[in-house]
């Protein structure tokens, strides 16, 4: 996992192969395929050892912020083993409890850090949220998912702006 957690910190999602983990831990290919029969389940179990830099230190004015994250976001779901590992969580979480609690713990994160931005963005006046701050992380990430998930296509800067717009009335648009 070691190997895994180096090339995922150094050269990002696409570098964690089963051929690439194998030869920067010195063993063969068969032993991390032992251990991970997908390279989905490699990369998921790689990125809970990293911590999660997603919407982690909000900035003003939090509009400029959220564009900025929402479209690192869309960019990172662009990427097909990102994608593979979204939806391979989502949909393993389902069955199995420990796939299901990385999946809570992950959703949770995003969550409470979008959210707790977005509140303290409404009591500087920044924004009035049309819905519970909860709700618009929700709605602000929601799309995103969506677009690269379901419809494995990228996602526009347009999509981003409607769902930065659709949070409430931003300050900055009067």
């Amino acid at each position: 996992m070691n190997a895994a957690r180096e090339l995922l910190l150094e050269h990002g999602p696409t570098a964690v192969t089963h051929v690439q983990v194998a030869e920067r831990a010195g063993v063969g290919r068969a032993t991390v395929y032992r251990h991970w029969s997908r390279t989905e389940l490699l990369l998921v179990e790689a990125m809970a050892t990293v911590p999660m830099l997603l919407l982690d230190q909000p900035t003003v004015p939090t509009r400029e912020w959220l564009r900025v994250e929402l479209t690192a976001i869309a960019r990172q779901l662009d990427l097909d083993d990102v994608r593979a590992v979204s939806t391979t969580l989502a949909n393993a979480a389902l069955w199995d409890h420990d796939m299901d609690a990385r999946r809570v713990q992950f959703a949770e994160t995003l969550a409470t850090r979008l959210a707790d931005a977005l509140d303290d963005a409404q009591a500087r006046g920044e924004i009035t949220l049309a819905l519970t701050s909860r709700d618009a992380a929700a709605m602000a990430i929601g799309p995103i998912y969506y677009r690269s998930t379901i419809e494995h296509a990228p996602t526009d800067p347009s999509l981003i702006e409607a769902a930065i717009a659709a949070l409430g009335a931003w300050s900055t648009d009067q």
